[in-house]
């Protein structure tokens, strides 16, 4: 039976060990400081130490961008897992759109008929719009931003980091050459000593020029980055714009709906504030609250907004002296007309134009 064995060429599998072990004897001597090491000249130190900051705050940019892009610890790890074995992400709901297709049904709950219904249906169809910018943002962002510095880090740095790590290499074989030149005892031993410097010496040399040179390129990638930066920016310019245009129409379709009528608590009752065209309060001997629809044409061209129903009401305080104190609080909703206004018993809307503020507690002045 034939068995193939790998061809393994001794001479050089004793060469590397040996290798190895200098190299080790070399890096234990530095620790200890008892033997000499070759320095990097000022220039590619200064390049070394861009790079590592270069690689260090990249690191630390596409870790914050991509948490902010996807808040989820749990789905940003899923999504890398699905990148690595080259599959599609899963396609999941945002908050915002868990959050609008609630709203949406419990518009349909409460009654579409009905203005809170209404209202819960239009803001859940806009938060759908938001959900989908969202979608579409944190693609785009992907693509402009995070995963080309992804693909830097990946790609040029791990080159550079490899490169930087063989030229370590050779320096502690050029160390340890010098090392054995300078303990050599015999002629013979001193010339194959200073062979193997003159070659290491060389070998440093050769992987110092091509890692300066990749160091070097960092410039270039920096500019490349500071555009995808401007891309990124771009895009999320554009997606607060398609926010605030979804939120604006939402606000314009919320107007258009119809409020509900005002209506007034008299006595703990509440009177409708439609039809009746006038209502007067006034204190009776039981000291109670009580209100009366008084007959009288309404304005026909009276405009029958939110205004001008609050303007179909006035109450009837206590004016036997000069001026009357009254405590007043705005109504809800804000009215620019009419406060609402209380004098012991009596309540009821009172006109703006005819009261005066005395002081922060709303207490006024008829």
């Amino acid at each position: 039976m034939n068995i193939n064995l790998p061809n393994f060429n001794v001479k050089n599998l004793v060469k590397e060990a040996g290798s190895t072990i200098s190299r080790v004897v070399q890096l234990t001597e530095e620790k200890l400081g008892t033997t000499e090491r070759t320095e990097y000249d000022v220039h590619f130190q200064n390049l070394a130490e861009r790079a590592d900051v270069t690689k260090t705050w990249t690191e630390k940019i596409v870790r914050d961008t991509e948490s902010v892009l996807i808040p989820n610890p749990q789905n940003r790890v899923e999504d890398f897992i699905f990148e690595k074995i080259e599959k599609s992400k899963p396609k999941r709901l945002s908050n915002l759109e868990h959050l609008a297709l609630d709203m949406i049904e419990a518009g349909g709950d409460f009654g579409q008929d009905l203005p809170y219904g209404q209202a819960l249906i239009k803001v859940g169809q806009a938060e759908q719009k938001l959900g989908q910018c969202e979608h579409d943002f944190i693609a785009t962002s992907g693509i402009c931003f995070t995963q080309p510095l992804r693909k830097f880090l990946d790609g040029e740095m791990k080159t550079i980091g490899k490169e930087r790590g063989i030229l370590e290499t050779k320096r502690l074989d050029l160390d340890a050459c010098k090392n054995r030149v300078k303990k050599a005892r015999s002629m013979l031993g001193q010339q194959s000593a200073e062979r193997d410097l003159r070659v290491a010496q060389a070998e440093f040399d050769r992987q110092s020029e091509i890692t300066k040179l990749l160091l070097d390129g960092i410039s270039t990638s920096q500019a490349s980055h500071l555009r995808h930066l401007h891309a990124f920016v771009q895009t999320q310019v554009r997606y607060y714009k398609q926010c605030g245009d979804v939120m604006e129409q939402l606000q314009r379709e919320l107007a258009k709906m119809q409020h509900p009528k005002p209506r007034l608590r008299i006595n703990s009752e509440d009177v409708d504030g439609g039809p009746p065209s006038s209502v007067s309060m006034h204190s009776c001997d039981s000291d109670s609250l009580v209100g009366t629809a008084l007959d009288s044409d309404p304005d026909p061209d009276l405009d029958k907004s939110l205004t001008n129903l609050l303007e179909d009401f006035h109450i009837e305080f206590d004016t036997t002296a000069v001026s009357t104190v009254i405590f007043v609080v705005e109504c809800s909703p804000v009215n620019e007309d009419y406060m609402y206004g209380k004098q012991g018993l009596m309540k009821g809307l009172v006109p703006r134009a005819f009261v005066e503020m005395l002081d922060e507690e709303h207490d006024v002045t008829l």
